[in-house]
């Protein structure tokens, strides 16, 4: 997964690149690698870059419940003492 992420960062670089660089020989040709560019970095590059970050990771770890609540209120209460 890693390696797929390393090698779509590295396409999505230089099709910009190369984008802004047709961008001052042809406006339009230019424009439209870097639209694509652009789609292909919201709509496949940061999905896999977001499930890659969260996998194996649980939700309830990152969730304010009342039992971590009152774990906080302990702990502050405990500080100030």
């Amino acid at each position: 997964m890693k390696k797929i992420i390393y090698f779509l960062t590295l396409v999505l670089i230089s099709s910009f690149s190369f984008g802004f660089y047709q961008k001052s020989i042809s406006e339009e040709i230019g424009n439209k690698i870097i639209g694509y560019s652009v789609l292909v970095l919201v709509f496949i590059y940061l999905p896999i870059f977001i499930y890659n970050g969260w996998k194996n990771k649980s939700i309830e770890d990152y969730m304010l419940s009342n039992d971590k609540l009152k774990k906080m209120r302990g702990k502050s209460l405990e500080s100030k003492k």
